[in-house]
């Protein structure tokens, strides 16, 4: 049976063409972080670390709109593996900055070039007008659903639970 013709019914969603669509950015992210031993979440947490040096924890969490609880575990993996280190806050013995380690700013800057390789091949067929608008209109929904439910923007491409991180 052709699965194209199945779901004609939910072709008219919206909703529906972008999950069927993020599936496909996910499933292509993923073979390329895992060369890394990286998923999209602990991706985005170095990311976010390298950008943002001596960020807290907590910080870092609200960022990526991760629980927190859920945050410590890619944080942990992320130092155990040598990429990022904690620091103590002066002042604040309760909070910890993160720091990238010099490993850490080569497998973000190696990871981040195959990331974008990987954008190249998934939205190829996009011209640069078409990428910077879809950009555009993806943020307008972030916005006014966010505006709507209070979920706002939810970055870590799509894996916010944190759960199953046996990769970093």
């Amino acid at each position: 049976m052709d699965t194209m013709q199945i779901d004609t019914a939910l072709e008219g969603f919206l909703g529906y063409a972008m999950k069927r669509a993020m599936s496909v950015v996910q499933a292509d992210l993923a073979v390329t972080l895992a060369r890394f031993d990286l998923r999209a979440t602990s991706f985005s947490a170095l990311m976010v670390v390298v950008e943002r040096p001596g960020i807290a924890q907590t910080d870092l969490a609200d960022a990526l709109a991760i629980e927190r609880s859920n945050l410590v575990q890619i944080v942990d993996a992320l130092c155990g593996a040598g990429h990022i280190a904690r620091a103590p806050v002066q002042g604040d013995r309760r909070r910890h900055a993160l720091m990238p380690t010099d490993r850490g700013l080569a497998l973000a800057a190696n990871a981040a070039a195959a990331v974008a390789a990987h954008e190249a091949r998934v939205f190829g067929r996009l011209t640069g007008a078409e990428r910077k608008a879809l950009g555009q209109m993806l943020a307008k929904v972030r916005a006014r659903v966010g505006d709507q439910t209070g979920v706002g923007d939810q970055t870590g491409f799509g894996d916010q639970t944190g759960a199953s991180h046996n990769s970093i």
